[in-house]
């Protein structure tokens, strides 16, 4: 859902108003992301804004962003278009809201990936920190305890982590702080795309994993089939199924959240002409 409405909403604005702008890649999809470029949705870098945005349009990808980057953008005389996935957008206000009631925030998911870094922005100095692993969670958890002792602490996560290892980082803070309040922040279409995943791996040969290699929640599913053991691949398109998969009897086809219905379409139709 969240995906859709960002790619509406940037074609909505292409159609009405020019020029377009978008802060970053508005879904991490290179086949969207090209459609919306011959449209006249040009990104541009959230660390190189340019000076001349007055009376611009500027996209805010569905990852969202800082409030200090939207407060700049809104300095600038731009005009933004917000579209910042709704899931996301509420674990941006429960940070904030945690933060003011003086939660210490563990962050579980990609330090370096845009959802994460607009979350951040939304809790306070020194009321949060992201955890990439169990074992940082724990050892993050540890410096916290021996640095302040018993004090508030919440969990929220990346939208599209794996509840496995959302569980584990909350089993490994809780060792330290018993009283951990978790936030369920995980997007419900990505946990089904896990399930469905897990359950087309019991009845298949091989897996093909549809959609972009920048997209966080495909190559979680990636490594979700990698740990099956069994043969898969992610395809950003039909070219890239290997030749290799003509051999099995049964290949099961999954796809990120942000892949495009025509690229689905077309890696299933390559699937049927080689299996």
């Amino acid at each position: 859902m969240g995906v859709r409405r960002a790619v509406d909403m940037a074609v909505k604005a292409a159609d009405s108003c020019s020029p377009v702008y978008s802060l970053g890649p508005v879904i991490h999809n290179p086949e969207v992301l090209s459609a919306l470029e011959s449209r006249g949705v040009l990104p541009i870098n959230e660390l190189e804004i340019p000076e001349n945005l007055e009376n611009c349009s500027v996209i805010v990808r569905a990852h969202g962003i800082s409030p200090k980057t939207e407060n700049k953008l809104r300095g600038m005389g731009c005009r933004i278009i917000d579209a910042t996935c709704p899931k996301v957008k509420a674990s941006q206000l429960k940070a904030e809201e945690l933060a003011e009631a003086g939660y210490f925030i563990f962050l579980a998911g990609e330090a370096e990936h845009a959802e994460i870094k607009g979350i951040l922005g939304y809790a306070k100095d020194g009321f949060c920190v992201t955890t990439e692993c169990a074992e940082e969670a724990e050892r993050e958890a540890a410096l916290l305890y021996k640095k302040r002792g018993s004090v508030k602490t919440a969990l929220l996560g990346q939208t599209t982590i794996c509840e496995d290892e959302y569980s584990a980082a909350s089993e490994a803070i809780k060792k330290y702080f018993p009283d951990l309040k978790i936030i369920n922040t995980i997007c419900a279409a990505t946990a089904d795309r896990q399930k469905s995943l897990r359950e087309l791996l019991e009845r298949t040969e091989a897996v093909v994993i549809a959609g972009g290699r920048e997209s966080a929640n495909t190559r979680r599913l990636l490594l979700i089939a990698q740990e099956s053991g069994k043969p898969c691949v992610l395809a950003e398109n039909a070219g890239e199924i290997p030749d290799s998969f003509k051999n099995f009897k049964t290949v099961g086809l999954c796809a990120g959240a942000s892949t495009p219905d025509s690229v689905i379409d077309e890696i299933e139709r390559e699937l049927l002409r080689i299996c």
